[in-house]
């Protein structure tokens, strides 16, 4: 179980972050970007008040950012379980097995995390375009949270699966390059 709430303050989450224990880790603080983003798109749609989609978009803005939130302690989840199969002795026959078996379930997390960010990036760009012009900057600071987010699960992605000729790699690879703008 995470060793870190959503619900404390961010002061104390931004000093999880930089203590000397292994969680969160970048992959929690991945979906925690990814989340914001989706907090500013949802936020931007609900004040575009003129526009029709707007209400779709918050819909939709406000489901992926409650699946980050999920997905920010998941992770955590995740990597203890990858620590777990590391700290078996060398010598166990099942060690090897349990350490890959730890890291292909521990991609899962990230890949998801791309697909969300990939999907808010998409929402972003269309609430900069067609939402309120005054809130133009947030629904592009989302884009860019949504893209770095991306970009740091898809290497995540990339390093837990290091090896191994998984199609999640690419795919991963792929939502990242879809955040980058045109």
């Amino acid at each position: 179980m995470a060793s870190f709430s959503l619900h404390e303050p961010v002061e104390q989450f931004l000093d999880r972050i930089a203590s000397a224990k292994p969680e969160p880790a970048g992959g929690s603080v991945a979906a925690v970007a990814v989340a914001m983003a989706a907090g500013l798109v949802a936020m931007a749609a609900r004040l575009a008040h003129e526009w029709p989609q707007a209400g779709e978009v918050v819909e939709r803005a406000e489901a992926l950012r409650s699946m980050m939130a999920t997905l920010a302690l998941a992770d955590a989840d995740a990597y203890a379980k990858v620590v777990d199969a590391l700290r078996l002795p060398p010598a166990s026959p099942s060690r090897a097995a349990e350490v890959s078996q730890a890291l292909s379930a521990a991609a899962d997390v990230p890949l998801a995390v791309a697909e969300a960010a990939a999907e808010i990036a998409v929402l972003a760009a269309l609430v900069a375009q067609e939402g309120n012009d005054r809130l133009r900057g947030d629904a592009l600071v989302a884009a860019e949270l949504a893209g770095a987010g991306a970009r740091g699960a898809a290497e995540l992605v990339a390093i837990n699966l290091a090896g191994l000729d998984d199609p999640r790699v690419r795919r991963a690879q792929d939502l990242a390059a879809a955040t980058r703008p045109r």
